[in-house]
């Protein structure tokens, strides 16, 4: 791959503590300035249950659909880099958190490393990271299944949509 041509990868971004939704929103800006990067979708906002550790503030997920020319690696060290500004401490597994971002799914590609797995290994038993990728990717395909499909498999009637519109205008404050 030459270093200009662009990867599609899909992220999922949440968080329960503070002003997450000003928080994701800062993140898109965030995103949308690394280095040859632009989202091209943008799923609703979603109010989730916690996962993990059940006793904590329920959650707001999203995922965005980006173009890259960035390393795996290498965009992974910048989200983790986003996240620590946003006030991301890393104490707690499942724990609280004001910003997290994972790197869901790049291209086609496999990658099994220490730091980095893609696609993310425990997606597609999470309707808080299904359901809202089904929203901006629902036709493409893991393990043979659709992620349409596989999300309406795993739906969580707890699940609520909390804002369809919440990016709308952040690359106005991103300029």
């Amino acid at each position: 791959m030459s270093e200009t041509e662009l990867r599609t990868a899909y992220l999922g971004l949440g968080g329960n503590v503070g002003d997450v939704k000003a928080a994701m929103r800062w993140a898109l800006e965030q995103i949308e300035r690394l280095d040859q990067t632009s989202i091209f979708a943008i799923s609703p906002l979603y109010k989730t249950p916690p996962w993990g550790i059940k006793t904590q503030n329920w959650f707001l997920n999203a995922c965005v659909g980006i173009k890259t020319s960035m390393p795996p690696h290498a965009l992974l060290r910048a989200l983790i880099d986003i996240e620590k500004q946003a006030g991301r401490i890393r104490s707690v597994r499942w724990g609280p958190r004001t910003l997290d971002i994972d790197i869901l799914m790049i291209d086609n590609l496999s990658i099994q490393t220490p730091r980095l797995m893609v696609p993310h290994p425990r997606m597609l038993e999470r309707a808080f990271v299904m359901t809202p990728l089904a929203d901006i990717a629902g036709g493409l395909t893991i393990n043979g299944k659709t992620i349409r499909s596989i999300s309406n498999s795993i739906a969580d009637p707890e699940m609520e949509i909390a804002d369809a519109n919440w990016s709308v205008g952040y690359r106005e404050s991103a300029s």
